[in-house]
């Protein structure tokens, strides 16, 4: 199990070159037909991330090329975001969104290719393998400490923790939270150095704690990505480290888009529909019409009231939106005058409070940007929207603290010259990172959260996705099924029957508060 499938934004003003590939199907005149019936295309691809750009090119592939990707900001890309960090000559370019291809695969002895990983080595884009076990520090408060043999114990905990995930879907039973798995199994961290690993193993990866995740989807997080057996790709991980930007990869393969077919700066704030059609209006006053609306946004900004529906999404669509989680994963970058620090790729601190700057990984290694100066620490849930209410200043002066408990005996550690977080959760356009699959959260749910609306409204991300939510590939796998499902009804004449929901769900048992009280007062 692997750390941060963070996912995804943009930073510069950079706009992606566009020219249509002449290797893509010839599409009917459907600019004509667009203009008789006085709407502005066919399809509205609401989000210029990795679903949205997949789903237009799955679009494109089967003929129909009359749609617009509306983007709020000023490049595609989605949550992947890049920016030059540093001071001037020193300067790197760093992911503060996704930073890995998480489970290879597509080499001997592993499963099929990532998508994300054939599109990174398409385009070029420069990777190194990440070692998450096999290249780590580990420190507490008195310093330099050895835990090996607590860290060994709990990986090997983690894989125990999937396994009966395993047993408990073969035995038809109900879900529950990761931290009653791991009770069940007799893990229990106390100390510090526990804690802190559990947190290496669990939270890292899926921005929330055991508390707030699901049991058995939190093993499929891990299964169907890194599991070969599961049907994984593999359990490697490849971290970017393009000077480009990790966001190359997607914005090399939206290239085919012509300019007609990308809107950017352009920010969703109303969104009226009904089985006629669908009416986009954005906060500049423009209004936008088609046939149907794909909707790419993140699961946080469905739950936020930043965009407003006309009429109200369904409760079923809402209650499906509102059950899911959306973690929030923080790296918080510095860059000192020199490295002082480990050799290592990562250290792990432990700290008496859970999730205070546990995860640390330097960029100054042979590895990445020798001689940058550069390293990051990372939080994650709670911890992530506590330091966002903080100035930079407050933040730096709480990882000093962590440094110097670090390093007890060293008097010369120099403050940063840069610091640099982005504060994904009071982002309106992502609030938050990726989602998250809390216990309370039904298959029913799930349908629900990517069926249609009035056959005209789709929804599509990594949310979306049974098997890889949170992931990046996730998001491409969506993007791919959205575009040909959507492409079959345009095609088809109508959208009978297609991904139809749960008007209600329910549980399997009735509660029965009553009767139980009059059968304790008996």
């Amino acid at each position: 199990m692997i750390s941060s499938r963070f996912l995804l934004l943009l930073v510069s003003c950079a706009h992606v070159a566009v020219t249509l590939a002449a290797t893509l199907p010839l599409a009917r005149d459907d600019n004509l037909s667009k203009r008789s019936r006085g709407k502005d295309a066919t399809v509205l691809i609401l989000g210029g991330g990795v679903s949205g750009i997949i789903a237009a090119k799955t679009l494109t592939e089967k003929g129909i090329t009359d749609f617009k990707i509306i983007e709020a900001r000023d490049e595609l890309g989605g949550r992947l975001h890049s920016e030059r960090f540093g001071e001037p000559g020193r300067q790197v370019t760093v992911e503060v969104g996704a930073n890995w291809v998480q489970g290879i695969g597509g080499g001997e002895g592993q499963g099929p290719e990532n998508p994300i990983w054939t599109l990174v080595r398409k385009y070029g884009v420069e990777t190194r393998e990440s070692s998450y076990y096999s290249n780590i520090a580990m420190f507490d408060q008195t310093g330099p400490a050895d835990f090996s043999d607590i860290f060994d114990e709990y990986e090997h905990d983690y894989t125990e923790l999937t396994v009966a995930a395993g047993a408990r879907v073969e035995k038809n039973l109900v879900d529950t939270t990761a931290r009653t798995g791991y009770g069940l199994i007799n893990v229990k961290p106390k100390t510090p150095h526990e804690m802190a690993v559990e947190y290496y193993t669990f939270d890292w990866e899926y921005a929330q704690t055991p508390e707030q995740s699901s049991w058995i989807a939190s093993s499929w997080g891990n299964n169907y990505t890194f599991d070969v057996a599961s049907g994984g790709f593999s359990p490697d991980n490849q971290l970017s480290i393009d000077q480009r930007g990790f966001k190359t990869f997607i914005q090399k393969e939206a290239e085919f888009l012509a300019p007609h077919q990308v809107s950017l700066n352009s920010v969703v704030k109303t969104i009226t529909y009904s089985g006629e059609g669908v009416t986009v209006t954005l906060v500049d006053g423009t209004k936008l019409e088609a046939d149907y609306a794909l909707v790419s946004f993140s699961l946080g900004v469905l739950q936020h009231d930043d965009v407003t529906w006309e009429p109200e999404l369904p409760e079923w669509k809402t209650e499906a939106v509102q059950s899911m989680s959306m973690g929030t994963y923080t790296k918080i970058f510095m860059q000192f005058p020199k490295k002082f620090w480990f050799d290592t790729e990562i250290a792990i601190y432990a700290d008496r409070v859970r999730g205070r700057y546990p995860v640390w990984q330097s960029l100054d290694h042979d590895n990445y940007f020798p001689g940058s100066g550069v390293i990051f620490a990372t939080v994650t849930g709670d911890w992530s929207e506590r330091i966002e209410a903080l100035t930079d200043a407050e933040v730096q002066a709480e990882l000093m603290d962590v440094l110097h408990t670090m390093y007890p005996d060293m008097t010369d550690i120099p403050e940063p010259t840069s610091i640099l977080f982005h504060r994904w959760w009071n982002d309106p356009l992502t609030r938050g990172s990726y989602s998250n699959w809390p216990a309370s959260f039904f298959q029913e749910h799930h349908d629900n959260l990517r069926a249609t609306v009035d056959e005209r409204l789709w929804f599509t991300g990594e949310h979306c996705s049974q098997k890889y939510f949170g992931f990046l590939h996730g998001a491409w796998f969506e993007g791919r099924d959205a575009g040909q499902e959507l492409a079959q009804c345009i095609n088809g004449g109508g959208c009978v029957h297609v991904r139809e929901h749960f008007e209600e769900v329910r549980n399997a048992r009735p509660y029965k508060v009553d009767d139980y009280n009059a059968g304790r007062r008996k």
